[in-house]
This record gives structure tokens, sequence and C-alpha cells, in this order.
């Protein structure tokens, strides 16, 4: 955030914001908030179709609980100015309201600030996909501002003390995506993987849908513009300048990024340009520049975010041989790229004739010596420091008292259906869903056969199929699902689901019996800790 000092000073009023300086900022905070749409998609393009709409609920939630309490007490944390206030936090502006001069200031800084903050934990959402309880979820939306507010007060409030040593996040690689990355990485750990994620014969990657997460990123990168150029927070006293620079900064690096992403991917998939090479790359890529867009020169910005790509890349892999399970690669491309965005400021970070961002400092490769790339060094650590341990106590908290994880039952069917009562067309098929007169949570278990059940050949006549479905532990502590068939006058073919997809048919390994002319899968899968259900139901359907 650009100010005429490290930090943002909104108690002069009249005198650092002008209205035009308001409109711009305004304007920038509603393209931001449209990057909730374009981290929804990504995210619902990345795991499995049985948890698209639970994912894209995720986002809202950020934004509907997130924003409240940003509103309630994260704004005031962040750049409060009553007595009291200090270099770790401010106090003030709880409940924002204000009136007389302040209004224009204030709620302008509020809306653009709130846009960051609903950022910083939808990040978070990502790494917790397909095994988080949503009621979990919206409880650590609530809380989670004050991972972000606080770092947000070290850097950029006048008083912060990160802001008072020299310290430059210009627009949040590390306050909004390394943070966001941190709390992600804490998040997956505490979860642990995905049933059947690192199985053996489990796929790298869940994406159910690559057009949807392109689509994602296109609005992101959109978004980004905003996001890196709205930081300059305003257009007047020759800060349009500081705008345009930013813009193309933030484009060269993006795109060299993507340069690094095909090739990259060209090499390891041998002539293949695997998508989520392509997507994390220049993702990765943006969060690397978003620290230091206005203060490097246009082939600097070439180089940070080539190496930002390669970054978020190795990262990513890395993470994947540890057994890290993180469904959209939110740690690759956020604590790694805002690891290297702010590391980057301390070597090519130069002095600008606009304004004195770096209060007469310099990076390591424009003779500024080592203080720069030292206080950069503090803020990591700090930063790093203050997201994970929040984090995991916010998480623990919860897990001891409703619990995080859903059970193994209904991660296999999916947060859609558990939590939304919405069901999969790609999961079921031509199965028509009959209306049982039953409880919801019969019909939940009734799923657990239409998962399998899927006709081959209608001939338009209805018959009955009575199924069952049982979960049991074996002597091996693994949970078998069996399937049988008493309705044999026609033969019934009971299909998986795409291999693509991270559904059951990633985690059980799919032995097909004939039985008196019906096909019978019997599944194994690994059941950890989590509880074990016999459930028997009665399906009717055409075959």
């Amino acid at each position: 955030m650009a100010s005429n000092k490290t930090g943002i000073d909104l108690t002069v009023v009249g005198s650092t914001i002008t209205w035009d300086d308001a409109t711009w900022i305004l304007t920038s905070s509603f393209i931001i908030f449209t990057m909730q749409s374009g981290f929804g998609l990504l995210e619902a393009g990345n795991v499995s179709s049985k948890n698209e709409v639970n994912i894209m609920v995720k986002n809202v939630v950020d934004v509907v609980f997130g924003g409240l309490t940003y509103w309630m007490f994260g704004f005031g944390l962040s750049f409060g100015k009553d007595d009291g206030s200090n270099p770790f936090c401010g106090l003030g502006y709880f409940f924002v309201d204000v009136q007389g001069d302040e209004l224009g200031v204030i709620f302008s800084s509020f809306v653009f600030q709130l846009s960051f903050a609903t950022t910083a934990t939808t990040i978070v959402s990502g790494s917790m996909a397909e095994r988080t309880k949503l009621s979990s979820y919206i409880i650590f939306s609530l809380f989670n501002t004050v991972v972000y507010c606080i770092p947000a007060h070290w850097a950029w409030a006048t008083d912060g003390f990160l802001a008072q040593l020299g310290a430059i996040d210009f627009a949040g690689s590390g306050v909004v995506h390394m943070i966001g990355g941190v709390s992600g990485l804490v998040a997956t750990l505490m979860l642990k993987p995905r049933s059947g994620r690192f199985e053996k014969d489990a796929p790298k990657s869940s994406m159910a849908n690559p057009t949807n997460a392109i689509i994602g990123m296109f609005m992101l990168w959109w978004g980004w513009l905003a996001f890196n150029c709205g930081s300059t927070f305003g257009i007047s006293r020759g800060k349009w300048k500081l705008a345009a620079k930013t813009a193309v900064t933030t484009l060269l690096s993006s795109m060299s990024g993507g340069v690094v992403g095909i090739v990259l991917s060209a090499v390891v998939h041998k002539g293949k340009f695997d998508i989520g090479f392509l997507i994390n790359s220049i993702l990765g890529a943006l969060v690397s520049i978003t620290a230091s867009c206005p203060l490097v020169h246009p082939w600097e910005a070439v180089i940070i975010g080539s190496v930002g790509a390669m970054a978020t890349l190795g990262t990513d892999a890395l993470l994947y041989k540890l057994k890290v399970d993180d469904p959209v690669s939110a740690v690759a491309v956020h604590g790694a790229g805002g690891f290297w965005g702010l590391l980057s400021v301390g070597l090519f970070a130069s002095k600008t004739p606009v304004e004195d961002l770096l209060v007469g400092r310099a990076g390591l490769f424009h003779d500024g010596g080592f203080y720069l790339l030292g206080t950069q060094l503090l803020a990591i650590v700090c930063e790093m420091t203050w997201s994970a341990l929040i984090t995991f106590i916010l998480l623990f908290v919860i897990d001891k008292t409703i619990g995080l994880r859903l059970s193994l039952e209904d991660e296999l069917l999916g947060a859609d259906l558990v939590e939304h009562n919405i069901s999969s067309d790609k999961w079921f098929g031509d199965v028509p869903h009959t209306v049982f007169s039953v409880s919801a949570e019969n019909r939940r278990r009734q799923s657990l056969m239409e998962m399998y059940a899927k006709s081959q050949n209608n001939n338009g006549r209805n018959r009955n199929c009575v199924a069952a479905v049982e979960l049991s532990e074996n002597s091996d502590g693994l949970a078998t699902t069996t399937a049988k068939q008493t309705e044999t006058r026609h033969r019934l073919s009971f299909a998986d689901p795409s291999p693509n997809d991270h559904s059951p048919s990633d985690q059980l390994s799919n032995a097909i019996k004939v039985f008196n002319g019906a096909v019978i899968p019997t599944a194994t899968v690994k059941t950890d800790s989590y509880r074990r259900q016999s459930v028997s139901t009665t399906l009717s359907y055409p075959i």
C-alpha cells in the first residue's frame, strides 16, 4: 500500500486521500471483490464433481462471515488510532462508523481493506477442500480475520513495527498471500489427506472441470490488476504513474510465469501441457510480483515471475512427494509465491521518482546493501510464525469441540449431497432419484448404492432392485464395501464414476463379479480412524 511513508496514514484527512483517490480505491475494491468468483471457479474446477457446490459456498462464507468480523474488529486492529495503539496492533474504528470529514477516507479505506481480508481467508478454503465440515469452516472464517488483521498492522499501519523498520510489501505478497498459504498448510496437515488420496493407483489430479479452473484463473488475473494497481491508494500527485508501472510489471511477471509453466509441463509430461502447471505457474508469478510491482524494472518483473513460477511448481511437487494433500495447490501458489515475493523486494527494489516508498533504501542488486533484505526476512519469519500459530489454535479448538473433518461416509458421498442435498449428475448418471418417504439420513445412505447403480439396458419397465451396502472392518484393518443384487431377472451393470474423479473409484479397488446374471462390485477402502457404518436400502428404478 502506497503512502508518503512505509505505512498507511488515515489520520491526515483531506491531504492523504482526495475524492479522486477515493474513486480509484472504491473502483479497485469492487473489481477485487470479483476475485471471489475467480477463486470459487478455480477451486470448483480443481475438486471432484461431488464437492463443487460446497467449495463455492465456502467462498460465499468467507465474505459473509469473514467480512462481518472484519467490520466488527479487524479493521480497527489493523488501522485503529485510538489511545493504546502500538506497534503490534491498532485500537479504534471498531464496528466501523464515522462521521464528518473522516467519512469518505475511512469508508473507502475500509472497503478496500475488506476485499483483501476476505481474499486471505479464501486462500485457506482451497487447502481444506473436500473433507471439512461446513459448520466448522464457518466458525474458522469468523475468526480467521485475526490471522490477517494483525500482520496488516505490522506492515501497513504507520506505527506498525515492520513498517517502521522499512519492510516493504506493496500489495500483500506476505500479508495476504503468504499468510493465507501458511494457514492452508497448517489446515491441511491437521485435516490429513483425503481418503485414498495417496493410495498406489490414485490419480495425482482430481480436477473435475479444467475449463472452470481456467476461467477462474482468468478472473483472478483480471482482478489482480486492481489488486496491485489499486494499492497505489490513489491516483493524485503522480500516483497514477505508479499504477501504470504496476500494471506493466504485473502483466509481464504473469506472462513469464505462464511461459515457464508451459515449458516445464512439456518437459515433465513429455510433450503434454498440464492444466495445473499452466494455472499454478501464472498465479504463482502474480503472487510473487505483488510485493514489489511499482519498485522493479520490467525486465526484473520477468525474472521475478519466472522464479516464482518455478518455486510454485517445485513446492507443489515436493508437497505431493511428502503426501501433503493440498487440493488446489494453495500452499504452493500463495505460500511459496508469497515467500519469494517478499524476498525479491530485498534483491530487486529500486527507488521510484514518484514517492519515496523505500525511505531512501534499495535492494541488494541496486547497491542498497543487506538492510532491506534483512528486514524482508524478518517480515517473513514474523508473518509465517503468527499465521501458523493462530491458525493452529483456531483449528485445534474447533476440532476438539465440534470436529473439523467429515466422516468417511460423508466424504465418499460428497459434501454437495450431505451438506446441501444436491446430487451430481456425473455420479448418478441415468439413475432417476426416486422420492422416498424416508428421513433425510436414509436418503443419504441410499445414495451409497446409487453411486454404483446405473442401468445399462433401459427398456422402460420398472422393477424393484433390493440392494445392500455394507461398510465393515476386516482383519487387515480395512473397510470392505459390498453391493449385493437380489433382482436377477435382468442383467444390471454397476458402473464406476469417472476415473479422473477423486471419488470412491479412486479409493476403492473394484473387483467385478457376476452373480446370477448381475454384475456385483466388491470394493475395499482404507478407513483410518473414521467411523464405519452398515446400511441397507431398497431402490426402485427402470431396467
